[in-house]
């Protein structure tokens, strides 16, 4: 579980503004204070896999889920919002979990926030 979770700070941690603190007894990450664009994930309530949630756009929860449910689903608390899970093993594509990391991040980010990140 170490190794993902510090797989996932690393992520999570190289985007504009990125912090991370505990919420609800898991690692979450923020941009500044507040949107959370992410969740850790380790057996929450006795599940019986190591994910992260990330928030998504709109449709990407349902598209994901359809396509592979074994590796996407909805998270308990905050799928009924569209974030996505994702399962995390010895097979996860962390190319695909940064790219899902960065669209969660831009799904939360406020406009101010989205400008300082670029600036242009």
């Amino acid at each position: 579980m170490t190794v993902l979770v510090e797989r996932v700070r690393a992520l999570a941690l190289a985007l504009p503004e990125a912090t991370e603190r505990v919420s609800h007894g898991t690692a979450a990450w923020f941009i500044g204070r507040a949107p959370q664009f992410a969740s850790f994930d380790d057996h929450h309530h006795g599940a019986d896999h190591v994910a992260v949630w990330l928030a998504a756009p709109p449709g990407r929860q349902a598209d994901l889920v359809a396509q592979d449910p074994a590796r996407f689903f909805a998270p308990p608390y905050v799928g009924g919002r569209g974030w996505l899970g994702v399962r995390l093993d010895a097979d996860t594509d962390w190319d695909e979990v940064a790219d899902l990391m960065a669209d969660a991040w831009q799904t939360v980010a406020r406009p101010a926030q989205r400008r300082r990140a670029d600036p242009s």
